[in-house]
């Protein structure tokens, strides 16, 4: 990533407007709440779709016949309706016979559903297996701020890319793309652009309901399921619903800091502030990005804490797992670090428990930054720990 001259130097307003932005106020409300200064209707929106949210489906709305969870709250909830969870999703993808991601779309897709509805079970339909080929495991993302996350503007995320490492720093992020071409930047693999999508991507893979977005049931099965196993015609479920589930993920608001009140633990996270900056933690973990003009004024300009360029990064071949539309195995969207202070267990599949065993298994492009943490002195690196603690 560039900050000078060249074809991915980042633009110079940017430049100015994120080298001299605080990190944005904490916004006053709790977990799962509504963005502050929405209006009226904008909050009827929020109410509208937290609602649809939260609804637990049944068959008779079109749940299944195979899905994994019966409610969008049953994964997105800690702390709060909208926030992340512990459990994994199971995804399989392959590669096609010139080499490119193969998500499986004729095949059932790329999501493994876990649980069948009783009158699928009752007619021999079961969990899935899906296909072979190569299995990822991915935790629920954090919601909060998601909305702000959209607001970005492409051309933002394509300034910071540089695919070719022009500057020499041994990182070379590249935007996302979804299936269509357009840039992503949801999911761990940023191959989701818009969270209209989002919300009419996961009814269909994660609930079974279909949406005139979204109006084929993923089979996995051979010859598709036997009648009555889905008694519900598609679209099973109108568009209003995604758009009123992802109205109520675009007006979220951002999760709130939590620095420390004791002075000392507050001065060891300033430290590890500038520790974070200092062993290049910053190159992909942007700390503030700035949305563009938006319809919704609190969203529209505002400076979002993100510690993410949204980018895809190699990782390493120990964190390889399924292909994107445009990642390959070993690369993933970097962590959006805002809301750090919420999560219990840390990297895209949960595999690590702590923060510091999750910079441990940084590689690949990370790896110059993760060996620079071990070689700080260990007061630095805790101080750098506490710090990450209060995003």
């Amino acid at each position: 990533m560039s900050t000078g001259s060249g074809p991915h130097a980042l633009p110079l307003a940017l430049v100015a407007l994120v080298s001299c932005t605080a990190p944005p106020e904490a916004v006053p409300t709790r977990p799962g709440g509504p963005l502050p200064g929405l209006t009226a209707a904008q909050l009827s929106r929020f109410q509208t779709g937290r609602e649809l949210f939260m609804r637990v489906w049944g068959v008779e709305d079109g749940l299944g016949p195979v899905y994994n969870e019966n409610t969008c709250n049953a994964c997105h909830s800690s702390p709060g309706p909208g926030g992340g969870g512990v459990e994994t999703d199971e995804k399989v993808t392959t590669f096609t016979p010139a080499g490119g991601c193969d998500l499986l779309t004729d095949r059932g897709g790329a999501n493994v559903r876990q649980q069948a509805t009783p009158p699928a079970a009752a007619l021999g339909v079961s969990r899935e297996s899906g296909p072979a080929g190569t299995r990822g495991y991915f935790t629920p993302p954090v919601l909060y701020g998601r909305g702000l996350i959209e607001a970005i503007p492409d051309d933002v995320l394509l300034s910071l890319e540089d695919p070719e490492d022009q500057d020499a720093d041994g990182v070379s992020g590249r935007v996302g793309r979804d299936a269509s071409g357009r840039v992503g930047r949801f999911l761990r693999k940023a191959s989701v652009a818009t969270l209209r999508d989002a919300a009419a991507g996961s009814l269909t893979v994660e609930l079974g309901l279909t949406t005139p977005l979204s109006p084929r049931e993923q089979v996995y099965v051979e010859g598709g399921y036997p009648p009555g196993a889905d008694p519900v015609p598609e679209p099973e479920i109108g568009a209003e619903v995604a758009d009123a589930i992802a109205d109520y993920m675009r007006l979220l608001a951002p999760p709130a800091p939590d620095p420390p009140d004791d002075p000392q633990e507050l001065a060891q996270a300033a430290a590890g502030r500038e520790a974070f900056a200092e062993i290049g933690c910053g190159t992909c973990h942007v700390p503030v990005l700035v949305t563009g003009s938006h319809e919704v004024q609190a969203l529209s300009r505002k400076p979002v804490a993100l510690y993410s360029d949204l980018l895809l990064h190699d990782m390493g071949p120990e964190l390889a797992d399924i292909c994107g539309p445009a990642a390959t195995p070993s690369e993933l969207r970097t962590e959006v670090l805002m809301g750090l202070s919420t999560r219990t267990r840390f990297m895209h599949d949960g595999r690590s428990p702590t923060l510091w065993d999750a910079i441990e298994r940084h590689a690949g492009e990370a790896a110059t930054s993760r060996d620079a943490f071990r070689a700080l002195p260990e007061l630095r690196r805790h101080a750098l720990i506490r710090f990450l603690e209060t995003l």
